[in-house]
């Protein structure tokens, strides 16, 4: 039935198919930045923790039955360490997304958001009602001057913390634009959580941003964390007008209570070694601006390649070689690029051999 749309994407190197991971080969293409995806102790304490309960599914959505102490420690763990006032677990990031922006704006209102934002937000902004703008990729004037020019009830505007397929930091000033126009602000800190910030809880505490009322911070956990779900935190009044409108959490089963008990864990460990990993990763930093001159963030390396087909060749030789990175093509991005995730438990030996190896590839 769609065999000819299939063949047009092979046709344009854009055909994409799911191949199970060979656990031999170096991962240098997940968004396990941290490496806890395959820290043992840590499942081993959130296994504990689960087993424990009489249940280990929540079994229904939250607003039945399926609210279980599991997330509401987990919650106020969040709201402790991000200084927010109130919080609620969602399934995904994606669902998260979808829960903020297809709820938020009402009638009148301005929707606003990067032009690279995620494609959750994108595709939540298609149900809205009210007007939906872009703004040039981190051009904060571009931001402000929407903002003075439009017409509207409230604001939303939505970014991202670090960019997932650029890897750089959203600007400040965006803080002090929406303040200014006491607009919402959903910072998306799905890849920044966990990897910037003297204690690594993101974007907040890097630019030493106390949240006030406008501000929304929504975070996943199966990145940095290693493991599954998302976290939204803001005011009571925001969490509360979530939990009663959002169709993302009323109408989906809650979060899964060992993905929360892991991610808990997990985040309590960087917490208790947050010295530890922010030295490691500024290594891997100073050791990327040194092989490739390339200034990184945060823990996505971008490399622009242009052409498609030689994306996935570099990707193919890469994986023959033992190492495996990511192939980003269109409509994802706007031309090819190589997205390398340099893990902070990649040892600094095979790092080093990588990068050797890559430049040969690139040049």
């Amino acid at each position: 039935m769609y065999k000819k749309s299939i063949e047009a994407l092979k046709k344009v190197n854009r055909y994409r198919e799911r191949i199970i991971f060979d656990e031999d080969i170096i991962d240098l293409s997940s968004n396990d930045y941290l490496g806890l995806a395959e820290n043992k102790k840590v499942l081993k304490k959130a296994y504990k923790i689960v087993k424990k309960c009489k249940s280990h599914s929540p079994k229904a959505s939250q607003l039945v039955n399926g609210y279980h102490q599991i997330h509401k420690n987990f919650e106020d763990y969040l709201c402790k360490i991000n200084n927010f006032e109130s919080g609620i677990v969602v399934g995904s990031g994606f669902l998260a997304n979808l829960a903020l922006i297809e709820t938020l704006p009402r009638k009148g209102d301005i929707f606003i958001m990067d032009e690279e934002y995620h494609a959750s937000g994108i595709l939540a902004s298609k149900l809205l009602s009210c007007e939906v703008l872009t703004f040039s990729h981190n051009d904060e004037k571009k931001l402000e001057n929407i903002l003075q020019t439009s017409n509207y009830n409230r604001a939303i505007v939505a970014v991202e913390g670090i960019y997932s397929m650029h890897g750089d930091l959203m600007k400040r000033e965006v803080f002090e634009i929406c303040d200014k126009f006491n607009a919402i602000l959903i910072v998306d800190e799905a890849h920044s959580s966990g990897v910037v910030g003297e204690n690594l809880t993101g974007v907040f505490e890097y630019f030493n941003i106390t949240p006030k009322p406008n501000h929304i911070k929504m975070g996943t956990l199966g990145k940095a964390y290693g493991s599954y779900g998302a976290y939204i935190l803001a005011t009571p009044q925001i969490i509360d007008f979530l939990t009663n409108r959002a169709k993302a959490i009323i109408y989906a089963t809650a979060p899964s209570l060992f993905d929360i008990a892991l991610a808990h864990e997990g985040m309590k460990q960087t917490q208790k070694n947050s010295k530890k990993i922010v030295k490691k990763i500024r290594y891997i930093q100073k050791l990327i601006k040194q092989k490739l001159n390339i200034d990184m963030q945060g823990l996505i390396l971008k490399i622009d390649i242009g052409n498609s087909l030689k994306a996935l060749q570099i990707k193919e030789d890469l994986l023959m070689n033992g190492y495996s990175c990511g192939a980003i093509r269109p409509p994802t991005v706007k031309t090819a690029i190589l997205r390398i995730i340099p893990r902070v438990n990649t040892k600094k030996r095979v790092l080093k051999k990588f990068l050797s190896f890559l430049v040969e590839k690139i040049h």
